[in-house]
């Protein structure tokens, strides 16, 4: 069991921002890290991945409740609203809005077991501090250049209070 460390988790207001993402969909895991990597071999030719660039994986689905098959997983980095999208053969990029509303944001080791301790254990948890999980809004990792230089991310956890 984790206790959350009061210093590394603060709650926000996350707002809405456009951005470019890549869906993959299928089960959760590897796959995820490889559409991640398609996103910023796109953006690093586009000249996004500059050193305040904010990107997000957004797993769309609860793996307990949908197929394997039908998870989807967003790989996304914010962009400006001028940016224009053009379409490119053989990389399918979308356009949407990040998720908005209150978050509680702790920042965890950028490794598979970082993620994965702070999705099993610390989820759980939520309700010890007063909060409850907000299951109409996805969970966000969100990755950003300070942090990964750290090996470090944020885990954005979708919340309303008890």
């Amino acid at each position: 069991m984790i206790i959350i460390d009061k210093k590394n988790l603060y709650l926000e207001q996350l707002r809405p921002f456009r951005m470019a993402y890549v869906r993959q969909t299928g089960p959760y895991g590897p796959s995820n890290m490889q559409t991640m990597e398609r996103l910023k071999q796109w953006a690093n030719q586009k000249e996004l991945l500059k050193e305040d660039a904010i990107l997000y994986g957004i797993p769309q689905d609860d793996p307990r409740i949908t197929m394997p098959e039908h998870c989807r997983y967003d790989a996304c980095i914010v962009i400006s609203d001028d940016f224009n999208l053009e379409q490119e053969p053989g990389l399918d990029i979308s356009l949407g809005k990040s998720p908005s509303g209150n978050y509680l944001t702790i920042t965890i080791p950028h490794t598979v077991e970082g993620i994965q301790k702070a999705w099993n254990e610390m989820i759980p948890q939520l309700h010890l501090n007063g909060y409850r999980m907000d299951n109409t809004k996805p969970v966000i990792e969100r990755y950003c250049l300070p942090l990964l230089d750290q090996h470090l991310c944020e885990l954005c956890i979708p919340v309303t209070t008890d």
